[in-house]
């Protein structure tokens, strides 16, 4: 059982790592282009904010479980498979992505509207304002919101296990559950708790460090 675990918690520190691999490089521009297409934005488009919007929170209302088995055929064309590690982390990047481009647009909705005038007084592209501007002004709360983002995928990839997911939450389900042996239920309840206290103490580590 110890192998077991050691096994299930590889996997689990794999899929989440992918998601949030997923999540910042395609849930940071997401959200940098929600903020700069709205309303007195850099780039100001409403048809592109409003579909945009529109898209993310519909993906976002989606329960998990119920994302899981709908994009079933997308996962299939992706990883080949619907069951395992890899096959997990296609919904699990999905909901990175949406949950950490709306993080992204609030950090930066946060930032002082001064900073983005004093940049174009001095002459700044819209693209030095994103990139020399808003983004390094905003990483403190850039880095909690992926905090909160990588505890949220640890829980969800432990939900993925009731689908065949692989990682805790398959064993939890299978070992512990359907065999009704508490013992590993706690384990991997134990796990998942010490996973989340090291994202978290990482988390608040890095954003005080920015912030002084």
């Amino acid at each position: 059982m110890i192998d077991l675990l050691k096994q299930a918690t590889g996997e689990t520190v794999l899929m989440v790592g992918i998601s949030t691999l997923a999540g910042v490089l395609l849930g940071l521009p997401l959200g940098i282009l929600l903020f700069t297409t709205d309303k007195h934005g850099l780039f100001h488009n409403a048809w592109i904010n409003m579909i945009s919007g529109f898209l993310v929170n519909a993906i976002r209302s989606i329960p998990y479980i119920i994302l899981v088995v709908s994009i079933i055929p997308l996962t299939r064309l992706l990883t080949g498979t619907s069951i395992g590690t890899a096959a997990a982390s296609v919904p699990l990047s999905i909901a990175s992505i949406m949950l950490y481009c709306r993080m992204v647009e609030d950090a930066l909705r946060q930032l002082p509207v001064g900073l983005i005038e004093a940049a174009q007084s001095m002459g700044a592209t819209r693209l030095q304002i994103i990139t020399k501007v808003l983004i390094p002004e905003a990483l403190p709360q850039l880095i909690s919101g992926l905090t909160l983002v990588i505890i949220s995928l640890i829980g969800f990839s432990a939900m993925a296990g009731a689908v065949g997911g692989g990682g805790l939450g398959d064993v939890g389900i299978r070992y512990g559950y359907q065999r009704y042996n508490l013992t590993v239920i706690g384990e991997v309840v134990v796990i998942l708790i010490v996973m989340v206290q090291i994202i978290q103490i990482i988390g608040n580590f890095l954003v005080k460090k920015l912030r002084k």
